[in-house]
């Protein structure tokens, strides 16, 4: 075969979690110097060298992504030929990974068609052999692939990928709808995730969102790439804001974005009422018992309830008797709060009913659904995950990304603001003169003083954006803070003097219309702040050119000296 993996180069493009707005995980995309992979495949299927050629291409897209040091979890994609291939096949593919040191469980295996190709007891146990050896698998295609319905059940996977043929029907398509409300309804009985790809519109967005997507994936957010350069990643969009929302931070995902529908039976209700709603077909892990009001009076767990009523003499004395003398007091949480309450709420219960639903309701205590523990759990270690994972080495500081919310959210809120870029100046002769590990030292110490004042200001958010660069930002009468502990601090590194520069946008309401053009407005005044002899404060606004300088020494213009006498022409 004339093509070779060498011979070829791979795309990165990131997957996006849509509670936090981070990147959750990377695909590598093969591109071949000529054709398409789908040829490239296509000739090693007729050769009979499908399984080398497509595990080959795995391997590689393992070495690109090691250079890119995102430690981010990969996403690899094999046909399902491939995937029912011997596990000495393999072996390319964990050497790749041992010679990179990852482990087989931060890779997903996204498993594609063709399908038709291969026996499903063949692919079954062929995915039951890579799930041994530590990948996590997934099922690439949904709505385009040749996967049949009986595949899909069986199969052990923990992603499913929403092929982008479906999301072009959204929002408009009620039939594109209900196809992904089945495949939300499957998951959240599988404990499977579901990513939305090829999400190209603001439409769509919103509507994979408002059904329950939790991970997406497309151009909207940012195309794929050569290599991983985090330039051209995009802030993804979000919905307008809510004028309930308070100021502060990115939080944890809220208890409403977890909520299913609840079985409801009215509170008067019969054991045997209650064994029926349990043996419908969607067999419901509790149900509620509301009054005429719609609020929760008591709940039921599926698990207690059927020991008791199934064992010796159970329905006999149970059946006709009211539902409430084998039910529970219903933990009862408000859709708007956040997930850490539900937690704490389940943490101080009886340790037999942490596992309970717990109801959701509205302001007059109405029932609005439930939500599951485990799946709130699972939501706030993603959410944990994904920001330890964005976290600068160095400082812990989080990236540039989260700035960028705080900036957004704050001009959806009309809110007037200060955005400022602090740098340390000649950052590389630190480096050169002192040592690199001197020059770590700086970044540690200017991190932890961002970090404590950060504490201190309730309001201020700090991103350490690489190297020797910092963004915060505050409210308008906390910049002074900032710049004095910032400026009078004495900097050094390993007893070489070192002074920093900041440079301050202050942002009236409506006169800045996003992060992006707070960042392209903040450049000039960084460069203006470093001409600035000494540790210096310089301070612009969006509706002037002016620039004052607060802080720092201002050049003394150039003095020519007095000609000598004798240099008078007679």
């Amino acid at each position: 075969m004339r093509a070779s993996p060498n011979a070829v180069r791979f795309a990165f493009q990131p997957l996006y979690s849509l509670h936090t707005g981070g990147i959750v995980a990377l695909e590598a995309l093969a591109r071949p110097g000529k054709g398409s992979v789908h040829e490239l495949l296509d000739r090693a299927h007729r050769e009979h060298r499908l399984a080398e050629v497509d595990i080959a291409l795995a391997a590689e897209a393992v070495r690109a992504e090691a250079e890119q040091e995102t430690l981010l979890p990969l996403h690899l994609n094999l046909t399902a030929p491939t995937a029912a291939a011997p596990e000495a096949a393999f072996d390319p593919l964990l050497d790749a990974l041992a010679q990179v040191r990852r482990r087989p469980r931060e890779v997903i295996l996204e498993i594609g068609p063709p399908f038709a190709q291969v026996w499903p007891e063949q692919l079954l146990a062929g995915l039951h052999r890579l799930g041994e050896l530590g990948f996590r698998l997934a099922l690439d295609g949904l709505g385009r692939a040749d996967l049949p319905f009986a595949l899909l059940a069986a199969a052990p996977v923990d992603v499913l990928k929403l092929d982008r043929s479906v999301l072009r029907g959204l929002p408009q398509d009620a039939a594109s709808v209900a196809v992904v409300e089945s495949l939300l309804h499957y998951t959240s009985r599988t404990s499977t995730r579901l990513v939305a790809t090829g999400v190209e519109t603001e439409a769509q967005l919103t509507a994979v969102r408002t059904l329950g997507v939790r991970i997406a994936q497309g151009n909207l957010f940012a195309p794929a790439a050569d290599g991983v350069n985090w330039s051209h990643l995009l802030t993804p969009a979000t919905p307008e804001p809510d004028p309930r929302v308070g100021p502060g931070p990115l939080s944890a995902p809220r208890v409403r974005e977890f909520m299913r529908p609840a079985c409801t039976l009215p509170d008067m209700a019969t054991c045997d009422d209650v064994r029926t709603a349990l043996a419908a077909a969607d067999e419901p892990t509790g149900v509620i018992g509301i009054d005429e009001l719609g609020r929760p009076q008591w709940s039921v767990d599926r698990s207690r309830f059927l020991v008791t009523v199934t064992g010796p003499y159970g329905h006999a004395l149970h059946a006709r008797r009211p539902a409430a003398r084998l039910a529970d007091t219903p933990h009862v949480i408000s859709a708007d709060a956040g997930a850490l309450e539900l937690l704490e709420l389940v943490t101080d219960a009886d340790w037999s009913r942490t596992g309970d639903d717990v109801v959701v309701v509205d302001a007059r205590g109405r029932c609005l659904g439930v939500v599951l523990v485990t799946e709130v759990v699972r939501g706030v270690a993603e959410a944990k995950v994904e920001a330890a994972a964005a976290l600068n080495p160095l400082t812990r500081l989080p990236g540039s990304e989260t700035v960028a919310r705080d900036i957004d959210r704050r001009i959806a809120c009309r809110e007037p603001f200060v955005t400022a870029w602090l740098d340390v100046d000649s950052f590389k002769a630190v480096n050169d003169n002192a040592g690199f590990a001197a020059g770590d030292d700086l970044i540690r110490a200017l991190g932890r003083t961002l970090t404590d004042l950060a504490a201190r200001l309730r309001r201020m958010t700090v991103s350490h954006v690489g190297g020797d660069d910092f963004l915060i930002t505050c409210d308008v009468d906390e910049i002074g803070t900032v710049a004095g502990a910032l400026l009078d601090t004495p900097w050094s590194a390993d007893g070489m003097p070192v002074t920093v520069s900041l440079a301050t946008l202050v942002c009236a309401t409506s006169t800045i219309s996003s992060y992006r053009e707070a960042s392209h407005r903040l450049a000039p005044l960084k460069k203006r702040a470093k001409a600035v002899p000494g540790s210096s404060w310089v301070l612009g606004r969006p509706d002037t050119d002016r620039i004052e300088i607060l802080r720092g020494r201002r050049p003394v213009p150039e003095q020519r000296p007095a000609p000598h006498p004798l240099d008078q022409p007679a």
